[in-house]
C-alpha cells in the first residue's frame, strides 16, 4: 500500500481530525501547526495569534482507496471557507482556511476545486478565502490534542 499526505486547516483541529478519520482510505491523522514563523510552537504560542501558524490536520491516505479530490470535497463540507480567520466561535489567524499542498498535482487540484465551487456559485454572494500554500514544517500538537474528541467519547464539536 502506498500512502500520500494531505494537510488541511479548517478551524479548530479537533472536529476536523475526527471527521477525516472516518473517511475510508485515510490511514492516519495527526493535529498540529503549520505555516508560521516559530519553530516548535506550542498550543499556547499559536493561540497568541502572533506566530502565523494555522491549526491543521495532517492525513496519510491511500490514493487507491480515496482520492485527493474526495478529501477536498470533505474539506469544503467541514467548514465555511468564506470566513477569514474564523470558524464558528473561534477567531484568529490560526483558524484560517488553508490547504497545504504536498505536490504540484495537489496544488492544481486544490485550485481547480476552488475554481469549480466559485463557478458553481456555491457560496454566493460570499467568496472562498481558502489559501493554497506549499506544505511547510508540520509541528505535531501536544499529545492531549491528538484524537481529542475520540478520547472523550465525543463524535463532533461545533464545526
Amino acid at each position: 500500500m502506498s500512502t500520500e499526505k494531505a494537510t488541511f486547516g479548517a478551524g479548530c483541529f479537533w472536529g476536523v481530525e475526527a471527521a477525516f478519520a472516518l473517511i475510508p482510505g485515510v490511514t492516519a491523522t495527526a493535529v498540529g501547526y503549520e505555516g508560521g514563523k516559530l519553530d516548535r510552537p506550542t498550543y499556547k504560542d499559536v493561540c497568541t495569534d502572533t506566530t502565523g501558524h494555522a491549526e491543521v490536520v495532517e492525513l496519510d491516505f491511500d490514493p487507491d482507496q480515496v482520492s485527493f479530490n474526495t478529501l477536498l470535497d470533505a474539506f469544503f463540507e467541514l467548514h465555511d471557507p468564506t470566513t477569514l480567520n474564523r470558524q464558528g466561535p473561534d477567531w484568529g489567524t490560526q483558524y484560517r482556511s488553508a490547504i497545504f499542498f504536498h505536490s504540484p498535482e495537489q496544488q492544481a487540484q486544490a485550485i481547480a476545486k476552488i475554481d469549480q465551487l466559485t463557478a458553481e456559485g456555491r457560496y454566493k454572494p460570499k467568496r472562498i478565502v481558502t489559501k493554497v500554500e506549499p506544505s511547510q514544517t508540520f509541528w505535531r500538537a501536544e499529545d492531549y490534542h491528538q484524537e481529542y474528541l475520540k478520547k472523550r467519547g465525543l463524535g463532533s464539536c461545533h464545526i
